[in-house]
């Protein structure tokens, strides 16, 4: 068992007061509004029509996913015992972690709702390596996310088994190389309540305010860049990017992980990206669940930043090369 951190302490009088997302956005909008007509001027009508045409297109196929995960998320986190896992996984810590990995196929939820699970899942007394699989395979290969990436590549279903059959296999590699290679004082938990002292109703809408403020969040920033690289960005470059079939592997990993797109809405985004192979793509959808910015975050201030600082690179190349090897055979 880990040895927890000690509780945070509550914030100054100072820090009490912060800028919420909500009114980001909105000072946001005004100065859109106020100067409207110097943006537009700096833009083409072709182009800004294209933009819109692609963000909204994004947001559009996404976001009923995107709500449905988020219900579900929030039903798994407030009605589901977390004790049920620890009596439900195998005791072998090796047998643990393709079991946690396939949990992941029948629990949906996102990326953001994964981290703090796994947290708990590590206080309840389940193997760290276990834990950690089941965060990397929840956001990737759940229900919702594969039926996503169908609707989002409906010409191309083997893109589903491919996800699939990639993000499974980078949940488990990563979770045996704890198992050889993690150190127990990697991981620091803090004392954080979970929704405690809440009833079940307020928890519920609670867990469902704070899914959809980041994941609905992040996904706005996600679709605004796809369509700004679908303006911005000259053909002629993504085209030559595109025909190196490296630089186009890379360039999509570190997109996702520079993007920070939900899980339940970056097939969307990935399907844009048309220029790209199959397999650039696939790289792209391996990764984002398992690697990016608001993950790298949460993932420091839930488990510590020793653990980040060596669990996010490693699977950041372990999900690369899985997804590529999933490419060569299944694309």
């Amino acid at each position: 068992m880990e040895r927890e951190s000690v509780a945070d302490p509550p914030p100054s009088g100072r820090r009490n007061r912060r800028i919420s997302s909500v009114e980001a956005l909105a000072v946001v909008l005004v100065l859109l509004v106020i100067f409207r007509d110097r943006l537009s001027g700096l833009v083409s009508g072709a182009a800004l029509q294209t933009w819109i045409t692609v963000f909204v297109s994004v947001l559009v196929q996404a976001v009923p996913f995107l709500v449905f995960g988020v219900l579900l998320s929030a039903v798994i986190a407030v009605f589901v015992s977390r004790s049920f896992w620890a009596r439900a996984l195998p005791k072998h810590p090796a047998l643990a972690v393709p079991a946690a990995s396939m949990a992941g196929v029948v629990l949906p939820g996102c990326e953001c709702g994964a981290v703090p699970i796994a947290g708990s899942l590590i206080r309840r007394g389940v193997t760290p390596a276990a834990a950690l699989a089941f965060l990397l395979a929840a956001p990737a290969v759940n229900p919702i996310v594969l039926t996503a990436t169908a609707v989002a590549f409906p010409g191309n279903p083997e893109m589903v088994l491919a996800r699939g059959l990639a993000s499974l296999v980078v949940a488990m590699l990563m979770g045996w190389l704890w198992l050889r290679l993690g150190r127990t004082e990697w991981i620091r938990l803090p004392h954080r309540p979970d929704l405690e002292g809440a009833s079940k109703g307020q928890a519920f809408w609670s867990a469902c305010r704070h899914d959809v403020m980041h994941a609905g969040g992040f996904l706005v920033v996600g679709a605004a860049a796809a369509a700004t690289i679908n303006v911005v960005v000259p053909e002629a470059w993504l085209q030559t990017l595109a025909a190196d079939p490296v630089l186009s592997v890379l360039a999509l990993a570190v997109l996702a992980v520079l993007l920070s797109i939900c899980s339940e809405a970056d097939a969307f985004v990935a399907a844009s990206l048309s220029q790209f192979s199959l397999t650039s793509r696939l790289v792209f959808l391996v990764v984002g669940p398992m690697v990016d910015l608001k993950l790298i975050s949460m993932q420091a201030g839930v488990f510590g930043r020793r653990f980040t600082m060596r669990f996010a690179p490693a699977t950041f190349v372990v999900a690369v090369l899985a997804a590529v090897g999933a490419g060569a055979v299944l694309l």
